[in-house]
Formats: structure tokens, C-alpha cells, sequence
């Protein structure tokens, strides 16, 4: 039985007095697209954060496909990649020179890291703008460089926090598509997304925290048989347990089921 792609246990993080993850757990297995959602400031970033190695746990464990990543945080970022909401790229970059400087960085070989670089900008419908700097580019287009820098060393998770932010329709289907392929490879993905309609299609399980706690977890049929709604829409499940917990107000936007 191969590991989980990730599994967290009674992750715990505080900053000064205030608690920004209380004891959480979940696990994703390989193949899955685990949806993590919950209000601004619920500990979203802060959890991807801590399972990415960028900052460490107060208490708690954090496995990545097997691996210990608090006492092995090398080996465990050869395992993942991690796209935030506002990468950071190398604007006096093309996409190829951006490609390949990440690949080196996780010593893929130059061989290897061209081949891939064009399949990716290829796919992407990059690969016209290779010679170009990134810095010229559109917030949606340098998010596809972005994403194509979290698949070149090909990782088997990938944490994406809000990956559909400045896509066009067009766009967000091809990185849609492209998740959906990498899931099918046996990789797993843990997203982080406003656009609740995009959690409720796509993902195989959804975990709502509120306050740093996980308030509910499961697939949409054992989410709305929490709810005691059968009709119920993943907004009014989100909703419904936000307020709950005495938050006092709504999250931004949730009009048209943008949270």
C-alpha cells in the first residue's frame, strides 16, 4: 500500500497569542484533489505554509508521500510543489531561462529540464512567448509560467493556493485539464479556492476549516448529509458553518458563489 500523498496530525501554529492552526488533521491520498476551504484567516496559507517547509509547526506531524517532513524537510520538497497566490518569478526571465533555472535547482538534468520546458509552455500555449521576458507578461500568463515551474521537476503533490486567479474561461479549463491529467498519473493536489463552484466539480473531498479548526470533512454527499440538506449547495454548506462558528460576518464575495 503506497503512502499518502500527505497527512497531517494535530498540526498546531501560533503567531505571538494568537493561534492561527488548533490542532488539525487530514490526510490525501495519491490520485486525489483535496479542496481546503475556509474563510480569510481561517489558516489556509498558514497550513500550506507549514506542509511547503517554508515555516515549521509549533506541535504536529507532517508526512509527505512518506516522508517525515519536519525531520526531513529536504527530501520531502523533492516531493511537492507548492504555487501561492502571487508567485514570485524572475521578470528579466523568458520562459524557457525561468523553466530551466527551477529544474536545476531540484537537479533535473538539462536535457531533461528542455524537454519538459517545451512540453509544458507547449501545453500551456506559452511556447510562442518562450523568448520573451516576464516580466511583459499578463497576471494570467505569468501564472502559467508559474504553474508550469511547479510541475517541471515533476512533483507528486502540488499545493496550489487560489491557481485560477487572473485566468481567463479558456485558461482556467487548460489548468483544469492539466490538474485532472497530473491526478490521473497518481499525483494529489490540495487546493485552496474562492470560486466554490470549482471545488464542488472537481474535488474528490473538501475539508472547511474555521479559526485554524477543521470543521467539517468529506466528499460532497457526506458534506450535505452533514448539513441535513440533500439539495444543499457547497456555498450554503460553507455558509451555514462559517456563521456558525460566530464569525458575525460573511466572507468577501460570496455573491455568485465566489468566497
Amino acid at each position: 500500500m503506497p503512502p499518502d500523498a500527505c497527512a497531517i496530525r494535530g498540526l498546531i501554529k501560533r503567531f505571538g497569542g494568537k493561534t492561527a492552526v488548533d490542532g488539525l488533521s487530514f490526510r490525501v491520498p495519491r490520485g486525489m484533489l483535496y479542496a481546503f476551504l475556509g474563510p480569510n484567516g481561517a489558516g489556509k496559507t498558514t497550513t500550506l505554509r507549514m506542509i511547503a517547509g517554508l515555516i515549521g509547526p509549533d506541535a504536529g506531524s507532517i508526512e509527505v508521500d512518506g516522508i517525515d517532513a519536519i525531520a526531513e524537510p529536504r527530501r520531502a520538497k523533492a516531493a511537492l510543489a507548492y504555487l501561492p497566490d502571487d508567485p514570485v518569478l524572475y521578470g528579466k526571465l523568458n520562459p524557457m531561462e525561468q523553466l530551466e533555472f527551477v529544474a536545476g535547482l531540484w537537479a533535473v538534468d538539462a536535457a531533461t529540464a528542455r524537454r519538459e520546458a517545451q512540453a509544458l509552455l507547449e501545453r500551456l500555449g506559452l511556447w510562442d512567448r518562450r523568448h520573451e521576458w516576464i516580466e511583459t507578461f499578463s497576471r494570467g500568463m505569468k501564472q502559467k509560467v508559474a504553474l508550469a515551474s511547479a510541475l517541471i521537476h515533476r512533483p507528486r503533490l502540488i499545493l496550489l493556493d487560489e491557481p485560477l486567479t487572473g485566468l481567463d474561461a479558456g485558461a482556467a479549463r487548460l489548468v483544469k485539464d492539466m490538474l485532472a491529467e497530473f491526478l490521473r498519473d497518481g499525483g494529489a493536489v490540495i487546493l485552496t479556492t474562492h470560486i466554490l463552484e470549482v471545488a464542488e466539480r472537481m474535488a474528490e473531498r473538501i475539508g472547511i476549516i474555521g479559526q485554524g479548526r477543521l470543521l467539517v470533512e468529506g466528499t460532497m454527499s457526506e458534506l450535505r448529509t452533514h448539513s441535513g440538506e440533500a439539495t444543499s449547495s457547497l456555498e450554503d454548506i460553507f455558509l451555514k458553518l462559517v456563521e456558525g462558528e460566530g464569525t458575525g460576518t460573511k466572507p468577501e464575495g460570496t455573491e455568485g458563489g465566489i468566497i
